[in-house]
């Protein structure tokens, strides 16, 4: 039975590719895609910061 109680984010390879468009694309439609699904995900830049801080370092 899953936890409903705990937040479920996207794989972490996708949010990886989210934060590659947003900064390395060169892309200004791919940079404000990947900002907007970040926020979508997360409700802000700074808790993906936190989030991939965390899970980059497993």
């Amino acid at each position: 039975m899953l936890d409903s109680s705990k937040i479920q984010y996207p794989p972490l390879q996708l949010i990886q590719t989210w934060v590659w468009m947003m900064i390395e694309s060169g892309n200004p439609e791919l940079q404000n895609k990947g900002r907007d699904n970040l926020i979508s995900a997360f409700g802000s830049l700074a808790k993906a910061n936190e989030y991939l801080v965390q899970h980059i370092k497993k």
